[in-house]
């Protein structure tokens, strides 16, 4: 069983993200599940749905660093990674950290940056450090990336190549609310903001506990085969151009051993594969050029692909 302490305090992390977002509880065990797995989380909605809100939620659940981007056509590499400043006291430079040397970072309408500034996550979010100058400079631990954007038909945005969409452990969609979520939304906010309320429970020495003993989830060999299955059959597949890769097969395994945690298990189950696999690998097939013109979409595709390979029991 996991470590009743620290399970109490992340379902507390988990009320406090549910009081915040109204109806959304599968996002929430998904970005939870995505964190405690040190994966990324892409969310990608319309204008105005709590990606935002969401993210500051969790960044105030923890006692740990916290830095916010506003991605913008101008934006340079340099203003993400950090730079070296000459001092004239000193006669000499010294290297400037940028806000990517922080615990959560949260990236905000990162599809609005060039491509080029794009890039400038690259390493940092797969290593866990960045190379500035040719010195390598570590990030701190734990490190965790939520980006925002907005779909790419908008106006003023770039679509996020696909090196980096695979480096994104889930892509998420909060929606709009139903009719009962919403208003309970609206009465929320009459007099308060609900991030005021919410509280510091977790620090970084608990959550790298949490990702420790995530590790430890034991995955049976058959749903390990299942999930090479699932994978390999997404290369396979004549709609699909670009299939996913072996990062997400580690990615896939990581995030199940994590859910089965939040739901106070340490082994996997199959349901909890068969929750990722929409917002684990939609994000990262690219489909051929025929399937676009058919209007195939990847989830279509994983459909199909679950409901062929048998499921262990």
């Amino acid at each position: 069983m996991p470590d009743r302490e620290l399970y109490g305090k992340v379902l507390e992390v988990e009320k406090q993200l549910n009081g915040v977002i109204r109806g959304k509880e599968n996002v929430m065990r998904l970005l939870l599940g995505a964190f405690f797995a040190e994966g990324h989380v892409l969310m990608e909605d319309v204008p105005g749905t709590g990606k935002t809100t969401l993210a500051k939620a969790l960044a105030l659940s923890i006692s740990a660093d916290f830095s916010r981007i506003q991605f913008t056509p101008d934006l340079l590499p340099a203003d993400i990674l950090g730079s070296s400043i000459y001092s004239p006291k000193e006669g000499s430079f010294f290297f400037r950290e940028g806000p990517i040397f922080t615990n959560l970072l949260l990236a905000d309408e990162i599809n609005r940056a060039s491509p080029r500034t794009q890039s400038a996550l690259l390493e940092a979010m797969n290593e866990r450090q960045v190379s500035i100058e040719g010195k390598e400079h570590s990030l701190s631990s734990p490190f965790l990336v939520i980006a925002t954007q907005n779909p790419v038909e908008y106006y003023g945005t770039y679509p996020l190549p696909e090196a980096q969409l695979d480096r994104f452990a889930v892509r998420l969609s909060l929606g709009y609310p139903d009719g009962d979520a919403e208003l309970q939304l609206l009465l929320d906010r009459r007099r308060n903001d609900p991030l005021e309320s919410v509280r510091p429970v977790l620090d970084c020495g608990e959550i790298r506990r949490i990702q420790e003993e995530v590790r430890t989830v034991e995955v049976e060999d058959s749903l390990a085969r299942y999930m090479m299955r699932v994978i390999r059959a997404t290369r396979e597949s004549g709609e699909i151009l670009l299939g996913a890769s072996p990062r997400a097969l580690l990615t896939l395994s990581r995030c199940a051993q994590a859910l089965a945690w939040l739901d106070n298990r340490m082994f996997v189950k199959p349901d909890d594969i068969l929750l990722l696999i929409q917002p684990l690998l939609a994000h990262r097939l690219v489909m051929t050029l025929e399937s676009k013109h058919a209007g195939i979409a990847p989830a279509a595709v994983l459909d199909d692909i679950v409901g062929k390979i048998k499921i262990p029991v």
